[in-house]
């Protein structure tokens, strides 16, 4: 898993701890970025933030960790299934996970932003990077206003030096409002599944990362792997 003792000043960017996809990434999502995961149902949102969990534990980062698709438990044994076990960073304190009930109805929606933001405020003195999986039902529910608000307040935290990084269905908004969603974000990560032949293949394509210290745009094919995690897959074998 990795030693505990990694100088945190030498940590610039949230990385995967797969170097071949960091280099793909353009060297990682820079620290103080506010970032966009964006994908369909199935396309690996989740996996993708639970490996820059992963690879940013491993390089002496904080971690708050809020998910509405599992229990801390269930998180756990997930991130240990892929090969990224986190729990004795979990034990030691330098990872925190709340669940988050999902929310179904406007005022519930708005009840969760207000309470994520100040819970978030609350713990800044004990984080480097915030992951938010995912922000689907609330955003879904709430005026455009609302979520440019919560994107808003969310932005300040990244000019403190926080970095935070959320997940959100495809379907979520129109595309005019994601246009105003990706402008205000740092970073923007998109995943698809794509039908090659016979077979589903998982795409991330780089489509933004400010201040990233290699080129982006990248189009990533990979898989979805036990014990291995993401895993490349090379274009002409996807092809295949």
């Amino acid at each position: 898993m990795g030693e505990f003792g990694t100088d945190e000043k030498e940590t610039r960017a949230v990385t995967t701890g797969n170097s071949e996809f960091d280099k793909k990434m353009g060297g990682g999502i820079p620290l103080g970025s506010l970032t966009l995961v964006e994908g369909q149902s199935g396309g690996g949102k989740s996996v993708l933030v639970q490996q820059l969990t992963w690879g940013g534990l491993k390089t002496g980062l904080r971690i708050l960790y809020y998910t509405t698709e599992n229990t801390t438990r269930s998180l756990l044994k997930q991130m240990d299934d892929l090969g990224l076990s986190v729990e004795d960073y979990f034990l030691l304190g330098r990872l925190n996970i709340y669940a988050v009930p999902q929310a179904f109805s406007e005022d519930q929606s708005r009840q969760v932003f207000q309470l994520l933001r100040q819970h978030i405020a609350q713990q800044s003195d004990r984080f480097d990077v915030v992951m938010i999986d995912s922000l689907t039902t609330f955003v879904s529910n709430v005026p455009d206003k609302e979520t440019l608000t919560f994107f808003t307040l969310c932005k300040q935290f990244c000019d403190e030096q926080k970095t935070i990084i959320f997940t959100m269905h495809s379907y979520a908004f129109n595309e005019t409002m994601f246009i105003r969603l990706r402008s205000i974000c740092d970073a923007h990560l998109r995943l698809k599944v794509e039908e090659v032949g016979d077979r589903l293949i998982k795409t991330l394509e780089v489509a933004k990362i400010r201040g990233a210290e290699k080129t982006t745009g990248n189009v990533i094919s990979f898989d979805v792997e036990p014990n291995l995690g993401l895993r490349i897959v090379p274009i002409t074998k996807a092809k295949a």
